[in-house]
């Protein structure tokens, strides 16, 4: 199969955490060329932090794009140059004041790749220890609050945590046998 081509575009907004971008993109096998939006994005990363008495560490937070308060792991985006990792061991000290122990990456995954041309880094944080109080953004409001492993299995099924890149990363650890 061939790739579209791309004969233009450009970027049509700009905002704080990604841009938006118009492409003009020919299909393979010929024809006229046709227009899509991409969401430009840097890298985002997710955290599964696992205390040493085996409790999950979570947070609850608004989300303004559904309107509610959801239940996920700690996570955020890659400033510019900085590796998933160090941005991995950052989130998860501001977001909940913990530090790992051994930090395991599960690998990555495009969040949409339909439109969206970013990556979303997993990890596991293991024998993480609470070494200082979260620091949220100014536009961040959230509660830190720990759940046995079994009890977050249990949210996982009956839907409880419902951010799809959240349910990645624990299936993700589940098909390594991790947790």
């Amino acid at each position: 199969m061939d790739a579209w081509r791309r004969v233009g575009g450009g970027r049509v907004h700009r905002c704080r955490i990604f841009d938006l971008d118009l492409v003009r993109l020919e299909p393979p096998q010929g024809g006229p060329a046709r227009e899509f939006y991409v969401v430009d994005a840097p890298d985002w990363i997710n955290v599964v932090p696992v205390t040493a008495e085996g409790d999950v560490i979570l947070i609850r937070q608004y989300r303004f794009g559904v309107h509610e308060i959801t239940l996920e792991v700690p996570g955020g985006v890659c400033d510019p140059g900085e590796p998933p990792e160090v941005t991995a061991r950052r989130e998860l000290l501001e977001e909940t004041g913990y530090a790992a122990g051994e930090l395991v990456p599960l690998g990555w995954v495009y969040p949409n790749p339909a439109v969206q041309n970013n990556r979303c880094h997993c990890y596991l944080a293991r024998g993480c220890v609470r070494v200082g109080d979260p620091t949220p953004d100014p536009d961040e409001a959230f509660e830190v609050v720990t759940h046995p492993v079994s009890e977050v299995r249990r949210f996982l099924r009956e839907g409880i945590m419902r951010h799809a890149l959240v349910l990645t990363s624990f299936q993700l650890i589940e098909l390594r046998g991790l947790l």
